[in-house]
């Protein structure tokens, strides 16, 4: 585990695989806009460095959508309650599952840590990242955030995206309160 500001980051339930759609694995796997992850800096910083800087704007052959979400998004991870709320954005990025980008006054702040990890999306810009650090249930860069996205996408600044992987579970519910209609990662709603 590696550790920064006095946590360890060390997983509940946290695996380091990319998945199609997030930020990280689409930095660094890309076909269209190479880049690399620098080795890290005397300072202990990774650093993305861009071999092309290239901005991609969404078309037929790389589409978008961003509209809100018709449901209620709630996130928790070592039994506590992340975000929760009824004013995300579900981001549909060409052939890529949809992903949520919950605004910030909706996600329990104080349990996050900003890391320096950051990536780098042609279509999107910049992604920055937090840690989840709760009650010695940590989760290492599990949220990602666009806080000056490109034009085309600029809906998602002020708000966080979840890797499915790295929280306990991220529930898609009804609007109005009840049971959860469907969980994201595979586990079921509690009872």
């Amino acid at each position: 585990p590696s550790e920064g500001k006095g946590h360890t980051f060390e997983s509940c339930r946290v695996r380091q695989t990319g998945r199609h759609g997030d930020p990280e694995a689409m930095a660094t796997t890309s076909s269209v806009a190479p880049f690399k992850i620098a080795p890290r800096t005397p300072s202990g910083r990774n650093r993305l460095h861009r071999l092309r800087a290239t901005m991609k704007t969404p078309d037929a052959s790389h589409p978008i959508t961003i509209t809100p979400a018709a449901h209620r998004v709630r996130v928790t991870h070592g039994g506590r309650v992340i975000a929760d709320t009824r004013r995300a954005l579900a981001l549909k990025e060409a052939s890529y599952p949809v992903v949520h980008y919950i605004p910030r006054d909706d996600v329990d702040m104080n349990a996050l840590l900003r890391t320096d990890h950051t990536t780098h999306c042609p279509y999107k810009g910049d992604a920055a990242y937090y840690s989840i650090a709760i009650d010695g249930c940590a989760s290492a860069n599990a949220i990602w955030t666009y806080e000056a996205p490109f034009a085309a996408v600029s809906e998602i600044a002020g708000h966080l995206a979840f890797y499915p992987q790295r929280v306990d579970t991220i529930e898609v519910l009804p609007l109005t309160d009840g049971v959860a209609s469907h969980v994201l990662n595979g586990q079921p709603p509690a009872t």
